[in-house]
């Protein structure tokens, strides 16, 4: 196996996007917050194992090969998926011990995070970005 770190297509970023964002209304619609481990599972496999689901069963729905799309950066999108993890994680503990407003808070902002991503935004990508630069310039002092 090799130690490069391939791009990831954009159609398999965007499935797992979707997936976040689908499981949050789902989850806050129906009440089931359970719903919510579906993207949380998924993102701490893909963290923790490098195999997320979503992604692997999105892979074989392509109709090119992997490189002929768009791609997105690896260390980005696991930054994102950290934080994803993070929210949903604490969330869902927020709302099995009965701090709602915390778990829909979190929840929410993931949801509107995977949203904003999905029209073009990312905001993963402009905390990382704002944060590299403000280690940048504390580095030039």
């Amino acid at each position: 196996m090799s130690d490069k770190i391939h791009p990831i297509p954009r159609p398999l970023v965007r499935t797992n996007q979707w997936v976040i964002f689908l499981s949050v209304v789902l989850a806050l619609a129906t009440g089931q917050k359970w719903i919510l481990a579906i993207p949380l599972v998924a993102g701490l496999s893909g963290l923790l194992l490098h195999f997320n689901p979503v992604m692997r069963l999105a892979k074989l729905f392509l109709k090119k090969d992997p490189s002929k799309y768009i791609p997105e950066d690896p260390a980005q999108q696991q930054f994102n998926q950290v934080i994803a993890v993070v929210c949903l994680g604490f969330g869902l503990l927020s709302f099995l011990l009965g701090f709602n407003v915390i778990g829909y808070v979190l929840t929410v902002m993931v949801g509107m995070a995977s949203f904003i991503a999905i029209l073009g935004f990312c905001i993963g990508c402009f905390i990382l970005y704002q944060w590299k630069q403000y280690t940048y310039r504390r580095s030039l002092h």
